[in-house]
This record gives C-alpha cells, structure tokens and sequence, in this order.
C-alpha cells in the first residue's frame, strides 16, 4: 500500500493513541474517524478537521457502523474504541464487554471484504510472565475483564476474517504513555498531583514491571501494521506492540523526578491498589520488526519528559463513564 493514497476508518481516532495515529496518516491518506466524542471535538484543530472526515458515533450502533462503512468504504480498518481502563472494565463487565466485543463485531460485520483490519488488542491477553511474550509461543491467558474482552475480539476477527477474505492485525498493545492521555493511568495521575503543587503522591502497587511504549511510537506503529508488509486475505497475525523492554514504578518515578526538577514522596494508598494487577508484562517485537519494518524510537524516559512538558490530559479524563468510541 506504500505510495497509494488509501481510504482509512480510524475508531478511537480522538483518543489518546488515536489523535496521532489520525495526524500521522491524514497528510497522505483520506481518514474518516468515528468517534463517541466523549473528550469533546476541541481535541483537533480546526485545520486538521479540514483534512478529515469526522462521523460522532457510538460502535454498539450497528446500523451507523454499517453506514458509515458502505459510504466511506474504507480500504482499512483501524479499530481503536473501546474501554481501556482496567478498574472501569472490573466495575462495570457488560458494558465493557458490549463495547469492547459487540462493537467490535459491529465493525467487523460492517467491514468490506477484502479489506485490511487491525484491531487494538492489548498485550493483557497474555498469561503474566517474567520473560517477554512471543505472539505464537506465550500463554493466551488473560487475567482481568479488560483482556478477556480482547481476546475474544481477536478470535472474532478470525471468525470474520475467514468468511470475509480480510487480511486481519490483531495488535497486541503495551502500555501507552505521553501527552494526551484520556484514562487515569498511573503517569498521568502522578503528574496531575505534582502540578497541582503536592509533593506527597499516593499510589496504589508500586511493585509491577511493564513495558512503555510512548505514544508517539504507538501511533507510528499502528501506521506501519496499516499500511506496511503483507498480510493474506483471510488471514489474522497477531503482532506485538511495544518495546521488549521492562520499567518498574520505580525507575519511572526517578525519571519523573528528573523531569519535574524537584523531590517528592510517594505514600501507598491501599485505596487505589487494584485488585487485579499484573507483575511483569513486556513485548517481544521480532515480528513487527521483521514483517512491517517498525521499531520504537523514544525512551521510557522520553515519555516522562514529553508528559511532563505537555501533559494535555483531558479534563474529563477522570469521568466514570465510559463511552464507546472514546478510543485509546
């Protein structure tokens, strides 16, 4: 597809990975994104709405995804909607489950045949390890509603793949971090503390190890497993997306102090501890390398800093709803 000015449907496209994944490819591709708007239509500029087609919409509406799709008849599927927020998938499992699968099925359903659909998986779908995870080797074992969720939009995918001739990515995402995040996750909400003045910040487990991957990265990432390398009609390839590399909470609360240019103390609040957690998480990236030619460019630390700089995290960021198009 390299050359080709492609028809691309982003979902999610005004999320957090979703925002840059649509500025990266609407300079040389035609992208409609569909989007709950929950974060509000200010998250583009105005000269960047001129270079896309915006459609606000729910993914559990199956007659608009269908459409959307019919009219727009996208070339490729980027599918990035859902809700990413553990602690909101463990407080509320069905709608979880009828965003992140129905409206995956929705979408899959919609989809023209023929087309190229990658799908936002989550390296959640796999069974805790020490030692990266290898996308055909590791345990598909999923240890919370979030990554159940996941892996049953992957077996979807092959499902409609199969009887649809799609050439199907199931990308396994790590842990996002930069400017832009619209889920409380632990960077954004250290760094909310400390610029709102504190010093002390309460955290919930400190201990876990996990692959980061900065946002920017992720979004050149899913441009790559998009537009690059071959994938066969009917076929699902199951790509991680990370860095292969592993931080604990502690490396990266140096790094932020660095950032910041100032002290502080961290205080456990058993209160935000979650009742599911995972020790170690990390990607093994052969094949992403390999098949799509991508690699990440950016630090953990690189992160911190960018987040600290400009942290643009949206002031509805820790809203308990959850909305389906609100896309990572």
């Amino acid at each position: 597809m390299t050359g080709h000015r492609s028809r691309i449907l982003i979902t999610g496209g005004s999320g957090f990975v979703g925002r840059p994944l649509v500025r990266l490819l609407s300079a040389d591709h035609d992208v409609l994104v569909y989007d709950a708007l929950r974060f509000g239509r200010d998250r583009f500029a105005a000269s960047e709405l001129g270079r896309i087609e915006l459609v606000e919409g729910d993914v559990r509406d199956p007659d608009l995804v269908r459409r959307v799709a019919e009219t727009f008849r996208p070339e490729v599927i980027l599918h990035l909607a859902a809700i990413h927020f553990i602690p909101h998938c463990e407080r509320d499992p069905v709608t979880a489950v009828t965003v992140n699968v129905a409206g995956t099925v929705n979408l899959l359903a919609a989809a023209p045949k023929g087309c190229r659909f990658v799908l936002a998986s989550s390296g959640a779908v796999y069974r805790p390890d020490e030692a990266p995870h290898r996308e055909d080797d590791s345990t598909l074992e999923p240890s919370d509603i979030y990554g159940l969720t996941k892996l049953q939009s992957e077996h979807y995918l092959h499902h409609f793949a199969r009887a649809k001739g799609l050439a199907g990515v199931a990308a396994r995402l790590f842990n996002v971090v930069g400017s832009g995040e619209t889920n409380p996750h632990l960077l954004p909400e250290i760094t909310l503390q400390l610029k709102a003045g504190k010093r002390e910040v309460r955290l919930g487990n400190i201990w876990p190890k996990r692959d980061y991957i900065h946002v920017e990265d992720a979004a050149a990432g899913f441009a790559a497993l998009a537009l690059h390398g071959h994938v066969a009609p009917g076929e699902v390839l199951p790509v991680n997306l990370g860095t292969s590399c592993q931080h604990s909470v502690a490396e990266i609360l140096e790094h932020m102090r660095q950032a910041a240019g100032f002290d502080f103390r961290v205080v456990a609040d058993p209160s935000r501890i979650r009742a599911v957690d995972r020790p170690f998480l990390a990607a093994d990236i052969g094949r992403i390398e390999k098949r799509f030619g991508w690699r990440p460019t950016r630090t953990i630390r690189d992160a911190v800093h960018d987040l600290w700089r400009h942290p643009d995290i949206s002031p509805r960021m820790f809203m308990p709803t959850a909305d389906a198009a609100g896309g990572r």
